[in-house]
């Protein structure tokens, strides 16, 4: 790829590319449609590609259009890293952030960090499965707290701990007074989150409910997905400290014997490396406590 590529062009392709739809994606970005259709023809020019096929059915990526489309994330995240944290400076503050998944608790770490670094305002915000990584590829976070699965492809990361997962029902289903249930037991169920995140779900039974159904009641946050067992909607897989943070009477949590468990790990963007990043990351593994 062209080193001198307007960012902003890239942007304008990504609008279009999501959208499928030059009128939309001139809504979105806030321009008249003529001057988006222009960027994108000159875009094409500077690659000496064409990146969208438009006709009397609409508009579709092209092959290499595709593959634009999937190298150029890196390169936006990087921008925007880079102006955050740049801007950050501008403004004369001296900020460091930590992501974390719900459920876990950061502040054992955060303290000891502290102690090192009076001087630095460190700031808490929270993720979700979709976001635990990309709040380090476009900088609002310095660091991250993830539980696998996850994208590591540009990050480095540290093994924290193993939690068990366990499967979330509403506190009058027929399993929620037991000790503990398999993944047979759970094979009528409904998934109510993305499969991708629980990839035994699938994998152990093809003629589960994880795709129809579930996909018009899939949930991103804790909250939605408990509101939804709690209705019986479905049922949800947690990590136990999620399970446990996030008590309510309509629910229950039991173990799944035959569920691996999950695994958190610390990490950071791979190409930046830093003593403050070290110090947090060493804060992180001494504050590793048993569940």
């Amino acid at each position: 790829m062209n080193a001198d590529l307007d960012l902003r062009k890239l942007r304008y392709f990504v609008a279009v590319a999501d959208t499928l739809s030059f009128g939309r994606a001139a809504e979105q970005l806030r321009i008249a449609q003529p001057v988006l259709s222009r960027q994108i023809r000159a875009l094409e020019q500077e690659l000496g590609t064409q990146l969208f096929v438009r006709d009397t059915r609409g508009t579709e990526l092209t092959d290499n259009g595709r593959l634009l489309r999937a190298e150029v994330q890196p390169l936006l995240a990087s921008a925007a890293a880079v102006r955050r944290r740049v801007a950050i400076a501008a403004r004369g503050e001296d900020v460091f952030t930590v992501g974390f998944m719900p459920g876990l608790t950061v502040t054992g770490a955060v303290r000891t960090f502290r102690r090192g670094a009076p001087e630095v305002d460190v700031r808490v915000m929270r993720t979700g499965w979709e976001d635990q990584v990309a709040v380090l590829h476009d900088g609002r976070a310095d660091v991250s707290y993830l539980r696998e699965p996850f994208d590591g492809a540009e990050v480095r990361t540290v093994f924290l701990h193993d939690e068990p997962r366990v499967v979330m029902l509403p506190s009058d289903h027929p399993l929620a007074g037991t000790d503990q249930v398999t993944m047979g037991d759970l094979g009528s169920e409904e998934l109510l989150q993305d499969p991708a995140a629980v990839p035994e779900w699938s994998g152990s039974a093809p003629s589960r409910r994880a795709g129809d159904g579930s996909a018009k009641r899939r949930s991103r946050t804790v909250e939605e997905k408990l509101e939804l067992v709690a209705g019986g909607a479905g049922v949800a897989i947690l990590p136990l400290s999620t399970a446990r943070f996030y008590r309510r009477l309509d629910v229950r949590f039991v173990a799944v014997t035959d569920l691996a468990p999950t695994a958190v790990h610390i990490a950071w963007e791979a190409s930046r490396a830093s003593a403050r990043i070290a110090a947090f990351v060493d804060a992180a593994r001494a504050d590793v406590a048993p569940l």
